[in-house]
């Protein structure tokens, strides 16, 4: 069993930062690939970035040279700096990991981005 929770969300405006945190739980430390997602209002749930354990990254482009994925496997824990926030950036932001067969979400955590 593998448990994820987010945090770091908030209200920021436009062109400010935010960092997100995702901890792993239970058997989270087995975890190699580990994401985050993106669901705004009426849209489907998108994939913003995604990491190994041993540091490869991909990138939707709509965050590309904004959004760096981080992992600290010391720590189970895995991190999206989000800087030059834009409206369109603002969803519920979903942790997510997958592992022996299975997929596994956080609760998810709202970010707003004032325009």
């Amino acid at each position: 069993q593998v448990q994820l929770v987010e945090s770091g969300g908030g209200l920021v405006q436009a062109g400010g930062s935010l960092r997100l945190s995702c901890v792993a739980s239970g058997s989270g430390n087995s975890i190699n690939v580990m994401g985050w997602y993106r669901q705004a209002p009426g849209k489907q749930r998108e994939l913003v970035a995604v990491t190994t354990r041993d540091g490869s990254t991909n990138y939707a482009d709509s965050v590309k040279g904004r959004f760096t994925i981080s992992r600290d496997n010391a720590k189970n824990t895995m991190y999206l700096q989000m800087n030059s926030l834009k409206p369109e950036d603002t969803a519920v932001y979903y942790c997510h990991g997958y592992w022996n067969g299975y997929n596994y979400w956080g609760q998810g955590t709202q970010v707003t981005v004032s325009s």
